[in-house]
């Protein structure tokens, strides 16, 4: 019997297979997730202190703010404002009764300023002996008024638009007839503006009648102006 002929060996070079396959995954080191943590918790550091820094700067111009007003709002120059309501040189109104002007005080209708100067003693006659001369049916209150055109254009002045009323509430209309022999002005004039005229207002009234309020018209349509006299 014949021996089985050799066979031919592995090539030059070359190495078996393992015997066991391939191993398994290898497993994540745990090194790199301990890395990933560390570089999130810096952003969340980062964030918080961006957050902080936000709100401290807020909160602080909001103080600024607040501090400013204040002191905006108490300043001289604001107490200056508020203290200029009347002019230093204005001198008081003179006491007034139940928030009627008393004589003396100015008062404003439409285009005219009046003010009382004088309330004469009831008379019976006015210019005794002149051509004007007028008798009292009862007796004459005569009143002495400045006028003062106070607009910019020209007016008319009527001593009927007048009114004298008692300390009974009753209404006595001028006496332009008898207020002529006085003057001629008094009746009726045109005033241009910033010109002042002196006018004596006449009214006949039963004797022993006490005046109580003389009511001031710019016209017979105006809202008129009441002075006291007494």
């Amino acid at each position: 019997m014949h021996p089985p002929p050799p066979q031919p060996g592995p090539p030059y070079g070359f190495r078996p297979p393992p015997q066991h396959g391939y191993g398994p995954p290898r497993r994540p080191s745990s090194s790199n997730n301990v890395w990933l943590w560390v570089l999130l918790g810096s952003l969340a550091g980062v964030f918080l202190l961006c957050g902080g820094c936000i709100a401290v700067v807020g909160l602080s111009s909001s103080d600024t703010a607040s501090t400013t007003s204040s002191t905006t709002a108490s300043s001289p120059t604001a107490t200056t404002r508020e203290s200029l309501g009347a002019s230093p040189s204005e001198e008081p109104a003179p006491a007034s009764r139940d928030g009627v002007a008393a004589v003396g005080s100015p008062v404003r209708d439409g285009k005219f300023e009046f003010v009382v100067t004088q309330v004469d003693p009831p008379t019976k006659t006015i210019a005794p002996g002149e051509f004007w001369e007028s008798t009292a049916r009862g007796e004459y209150l005569v009143v002495h008024v400045s006028v003062t055109n106070i607009s910019d254009v020209p007016q008319g002045y009527f001593a009927d638009n007048q009114k004298l009323i008692d300390d009974q509430g009753r209404t006595f209309a001028n006496d332009s007839s008898a207020a002529m022999g006085l003057d001629t002005d008094t009746w009726e004039s045109d005033l241009n503006p910033g010109i002042s005229m002196q006018v004596q207002i006449v009214f006949d009234v039963p004797p022993g009648t006490i005046p109580a309020a003389i009511e001031f018209h710019d016209s017979m349509f105006s809202g008129g102006a009441k002075v006291a006299l007494r």
